[in-house]
Protein backbone atom coordinates (compact mmCIF):
# COMPACT_ATOMS: atom_id res chain seq x y z
CA UNK A 1 0.00 0.00 0.00
CA UNK A 2 1.87 3.10 -1.19
CA UNK A 3 0.38 5.36 1.49
CA UNK A 4 2.19 3.26 4.08
CA UNK A 5 5.51 4.17 2.50
CA UNK A 6 5.26 7.91 3.12
CA UNK A 7 5.23 10.25 6.08
CA UNK A 8 3.80 13.15 4.06
CA UNK A 9 0.61 14.27 5.86
CA UNK A 10 -0.94 15.41 2.57
CA UNK A 11 -0.52 12.01 0.93
CA UNK A 12 -1.71 10.22 4.05
CA UNK A 13 -4.77 12.46 4.21
CA UNK A 14 -5.59 11.72 0.55
CA UNK A 15 -5.44 7.99 1.25
CA UNK A 16 -7.57 8.24 4.38
CA UNK A 17 -10.30 10.18 2.60
CA UNK A 18 -10.26 7.73 -0.31
CA UNK A 19 -10.32 4.64 1.89
CA UNK A 20 -13.55 5.62 3.62
CA UNK A 21 -16.12 3.12 2.29
CA UNK A 22 -14.03 2.34 -0.81
CA UNK A 23 -12.21 -0.92 -1.60
CA UNK A 24 -8.43 -0.88 -1.17
CA UNK A 25 -7.82 -2.16 -4.70
CA UNK A 26 -9.75 0.72 -6.24
CA UNK A 27 -8.03 3.23 -3.98
CA UNK A 28 -4.58 1.96 -4.93
CA UNK A 29 -5.27 2.86 -8.57
CA UNK A 30 -6.96 6.19 -7.90
CA UNK A 31 -4.41 7.23 -5.28
CA UNK A 32 -1.60 7.15 -7.85
CA UNK A 33 -3.73 8.95 -10.44
CA UNK A 34 -4.79 11.66 -8.00
CA UNK A 35 -1.26 12.35 -6.77
CA UNK A 36 0.05 12.49 -10.30
CA UNK A 37 -2.49 15.22 -11.03
CA UNK A 38 -2.12 17.00 -7.66
CA UNK A 39 1.27 16.01 -6.20
CA UNK A 40 1.27 18.56 -3.35
CA UNK A 41 -1.22 20.26 -1.09
CA UNK A 42 -0.49 23.52 -2.93
CA UNK A 43 -1.29 21.90 -6.29
CA UNK A 44 -4.63 20.65 -5.00
CA UNK A 45 -5.49 24.00 -3.44
CA UNK A 46 -4.81 25.80 -6.73
CA UNK A 47 -6.64 23.31 -8.96
CA UNK A 48 -10.08 24.14 -10.37
CA UNK A 49 -12.81 22.09 -8.71
CA UNK A 50 -13.95 20.55 -12.05
CA UNK A 51 -10.44 19.12 -12.53
CA UNK A 52 -10.45 17.64 -9.03
CA UNK A 53 -13.88 16.06 -9.47
CA UNK A 54 -12.89 14.67 -12.88
CA UNK A 55 -9.93 12.80 -11.41
CA UNK A 56 -12.07 11.66 -8.46
CA UNK A 57 -14.64 9.99 -10.72
CA UNK A 58 -14.99 6.30 -9.95
CA UNK A 59 -14.51 6.60 -6.19
CA UNK A 60 -17.99 7.92 -5.43
CA UNK A 61 -18.90 10.21 -2.55
CA UNK A 62 -17.85 13.30 -4.52
CA UNK A 63 -18.39 15.54 -1.50
CA UNK A 64 -15.20 14.05 -0.08
CA UNK A 65 -13.23 15.43 -3.02
CA UNK A 66 -14.77 18.85 -2.34
CA UNK A 67 -13.89 18.67 1.36
CA UNK A 68 -10.37 17.50 0.55
CA UNK A 69 -9.88 20.49 -1.73
CA UNK A 70 -11.28 22.88 0.89
CA UNK A 71 -8.90 21.38 3.44
CA UNK A 72 -5.97 21.95 1.06
CA UNK A 73 -7.03 25.56 0.55
CA UNK A 74 -7.20 26.11 4.31
CA UNK A 75 -3.75 24.59 4.85
CA UNK A 76 -2.21 26.73 2.09
CA UNK A 77 -4.04 30.00 2.74
CA UNK A 78 -4.01 29.96 6.54
CA UNK A 79 -1.15 27.68 7.56
CA UNK A 80 1.43 28.43 4.88
CA UNK A 81 1.16 24.98 3.35
CA UNK A 82 2.16 23.12 6.54
CA UNK A 83 -0.20 20.63 8.15
CA UNK A 84 -0.64 20.92 11.92
CA UNK A 85 0.40 17.86 13.91
CA UNK A 86 -2.00 17.93 16.85
CA UNK A 87 -5.29 16.07 16.69
CA UNK A 88 -7.26 19.14 17.74
CA UNK A 89 -5.73 21.34 15.03
CA UNK A 90 -6.13 18.67 12.37
CA UNK A 91 -9.77 18.18 13.31
CA UNK A 92 -10.40 21.91 12.93
CA UNK A 93 -9.66 21.65 9.19
CA UNK A 94 -12.59 21.35 6.76
CA UNK A 95 -13.84 17.81 6.24
CA UNK A 96 -11.57 16.17 8.83
CA UNK A 97 -13.41 14.23 11.53
CA UNK A 98 -12.16 12.55 14.72
CA UNK A 99 -10.93 9.36 13.06
CA UNK A 100 -9.15 11.09 10.16
CA UNK A 101 -7.46 13.60 12.48
CA UNK A 102 -6.11 10.79 14.67
CA UNK A 103 -5.05 8.72 11.68
CA UNK A 104 -3.05 11.57 10.13
CA UNK A 105 -1.51 12.40 13.52
CA UNK A 106 -0.43 8.78 14.01
CA UNK A 107 0.71 7.93 10.49
CA UNK A 108 2.35 11.25 9.60
CA UNK A 109 3.58 12.54 12.95
CA UNK A 110 3.82 9.50 15.23
CA UNK A 111 1.30 10.93 17.68
CA UNK A 112 -0.69 8.20 19.39
CA UNK A 113 -4.32 8.88 20.24
CA UNK A 114 -7.03 6.21 20.47
CA UNK A 115 -8.71 5.71 17.11
CA UNK A 116 -11.17 3.20 15.75
CA UNK A 117 -12.17 2.04 12.29
CA UNK A 118 -13.75 -1.14 10.98
CA UNK A 119 -10.71 -3.44 11.15
CA UNK A 120 -9.49 -2.16 14.52
CA UNK A 121 -13.03 -2.58 15.84
CA UNK A 122 -12.99 -6.18 14.59
CA UNK A 123 -9.84 -7.05 16.57
CA UNK A 124 -11.17 -5.75 19.88
CA UNK A 125 -14.57 -7.35 19.42
CA UNK A 126 -12.85 -10.67 18.68
CA UNK A 127 -10.62 -10.63 21.76
CA UNK A 128 -12.73 -8.89 24.37
CA UNK A 129 -16.38 -9.41 23.40
CA UNK A 130 -16.63 -12.95 22.05
CA UNK A 131 -20.25 -13.96 21.60
CA UNK A 132 -21.55 -10.54 22.70
CA UNK A 133 -23.61 -8.43 20.32
CA UNK A 134 -24.59 -4.77 20.08
CA UNK A 135 -21.22 -3.57 21.42
CA UNK A 136 -20.76 0.18 21.14
CA UNK A 137 -17.46 1.91 20.41
CA UNK A 138 -17.64 3.56 23.83
CA UNK A 139 -16.87 0.15 25.31
CA UNK A 140 -13.95 -0.44 22.95
CA UNK A 141 -12.18 2.91 23.12
CA UNK A 142 -10.85 2.43 26.70
CA UNK A 143 -9.34 -0.89 25.60
CA UNK A 144 -7.76 0.71 22.55
CA UNK A 145 -6.31 3.46 24.75
CA UNK A 146 -4.97 0.93 27.28
CA UNK A 147 -3.18 -1.14 24.62
CA UNK A 148 -1.91 1.70 22.43
CA UNK A 149 1.80 1.69 21.56
CA UNK A 150 2.66 5.35 22.13
CA UNK A 151 6.25 4.82 20.94
CA UNK A 152 5.19 3.60 17.51
CA UNK A 153 1.47 4.18 16.93
CA UNK A 154 1.92 4.09 13.16
CA UNK A 155 3.08 0.46 13.02
CA UNK A 156 0.75 -0.57 15.83
CA UNK A 157 -2.36 0.68 14.06
CA UNK A 158 -1.23 -0.73 10.71
CA UNK A 159 -0.76 -4.11 12.41
CA UNK A 160 -4.23 -3.95 13.99
CA UNK A 161 -5.80 -3.07 10.65
CA UNK A 162 -4.08 -5.95 8.90
CA UNK A 163 -5.01 -8.37 11.67
CA UNK A 164 -8.63 -7.24 11.58
CA UNK A 165 -8.73 -7.76 7.81
CA UNK A 166 -7.36 -11.28 8.30
CA UNK A 167 -9.99 -12.07 10.94
CA UNK A 168 -12.77 -11.06 8.54
CA UNK A 169 -11.40 -13.43 5.92
CA UNK A 170 -11.14 -16.40 8.25
CA UNK A 171 -14.04 -15.99 10.69
CA UNK A 172 -17.64 -14.84 10.63
CA UNK A 173 -17.02 -11.08 10.65
CA UNK A 174 -16.77 -10.04 14.34
CA UNK A 175 -17.50 -6.47 13.25
CA UNK A 176 -21.13 -7.42 12.68
CA UNK A 177 -21.53 -7.64 16.45
CA UNK A 178 -20.87 -3.92 16.75
CA UNK A 179 -23.82 -1.63 17.36
CA UNK A 180 -22.29 0.59 14.67
CA UNK A 181 -22.28 -2.08 11.96
CA UNK A 182 -24.26 -0.99 8.91
CA UNK A 183 -24.67 -3.05 5.76
CA UNK A 184 -23.86 -0.73 2.86
CA UNK A 185 -26.76 -0.38 0.45
CA UNK A 186 -26.40 -1.42 -3.19
CA UNK A 187 -24.94 1.24 -5.46
CA UNK A 188 -26.79 0.04 -8.57
CA UNK A 189 -30.07 1.90 -8.84
CA UNK A 190 -29.41 4.01 -5.75
CA UNK A 191 -29.61 7.75 -5.34
CA UNK A 192 -25.82 7.74 -4.92
CA UNK A 193 -25.54 6.35 -8.43
CA UNK A 194 -27.91 9.00 -9.77
CA UNK A 195 -25.90 11.79 -8.15
CA UNK A 196 -22.72 10.35 -9.61
CA UNK A 197 -24.19 10.17 -13.10
CA UNK A 198 -25.54 13.71 -12.86
CA UNK A 199 -22.20 15.08 -11.78
CA UNK A 200 -20.37 13.15 -14.52
CA UNK A 201 -22.61 14.70 -17.18
CA UNK A 202 -22.25 18.23 -15.80
CA UNK A 203 -18.46 18.01 -15.45
CA UNK A 204 -18.05 17.52 -19.19
CA UNK A 205 -19.96 20.69 -20.10
CA UNK A 206 -18.40 23.98 -19.09
CA UNK A 207 -21.59 25.81 -20.07
CA UNK A 208 -23.56 23.74 -17.56
CA UNK A 209 -26.80 21.82 -18.00
CA UNK A 210 -30.47 22.42 -17.39
CA UNK A 211 -32.82 19.95 -15.76
CA UNK A 212 -34.29 19.15 -19.17
CA UNK A 213 -30.90 18.51 -20.75
CA UNK A 214 -29.93 16.23 -17.86
CA UNK A 215 -33.12 14.24 -18.27
CA UNK A 216 -32.15 13.48 -21.87
CA UNK A 217 -29.18 11.47 -20.58
CA UNK A 218 -30.65 10.09 -17.35
CA UNK A 219 -33.43 7.60 -16.80
CA UNK A 220 -34.72 9.30 -13.68
CA UNK A 221 -37.69 11.14 -12.31
CA UNK A 222 -37.58 14.93 -12.70
CA UNK A 223 -38.30 15.36 -8.99
CA UNK A 224 -35.27 13.23 -8.04
CA UNK A 225 -33.00 15.17 -10.40
CA UNK A 226 -34.25 18.53 -9.11
CA UNK A 227 -33.87 17.44 -5.49
CA UNK A 228 -30.30 16.27 -6.05
CA UNK A 229 -29.38 19.44 -7.91
CA UNK A 230 -30.59 21.49 -4.96
CA UNK A 231 -28.59 19.35 -2.54
CA UNK A 232 -25.41 19.63 -4.58
CA UNK A 233 -25.79 23.42 -4.78
CA UNK A 234 -26.13 23.62 -1.00
CA UNK A 235 -23.10 21.36 -0.55
CA UNK A 236 -20.97 23.57 -2.78
CA UNK A 237 -20.47 21.03 -5.56
CA UNK A 238 -22.63 22.93 -8.07
CA UNK A 239 -23.46 26.54 -8.83
CA UNK A 240 -26.80 27.66 -10.22
CA UNK A 241 -26.81 30.13 -13.10
CA UNK A 242 -30.36 30.84 -14.17
CA UNK A 243 -31.74 27.51 -15.32
CA UNK A 244 -28.29 25.96 -15.74
CA UNK A 245 -26.15 24.11 -13.27
CA UNK A 246 -22.37 23.90 -13.49
CA UNK A 247 -19.51 22.82 -11.26
CA UNK A 248 -18.92 25.42 -8.55
CA UNK A 249 -15.92 27.65 -9.02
Amino acid sequence: MPWRETGDPYRILVSEIMLQQTQVGRVREKYAEFLEAFPTVAALAAAPLPDVLTVWQGLGYNRRALYLKRCAEEVVDTLGGCFPSSVADLQSLPGIGPYTARAVAAFAFGIGEPLIETNIRTVYLHFFYTGITDVGDSRLMPLIAATLDHDNPREWYYALMDYGAMLKQNLPNPGRRSSHHVQQSRFEGSNRQLRSRMLREIITRAEGMTVDSLLVYLKAERSAVEQNLGSMVREGLLAEDGERYRIAG
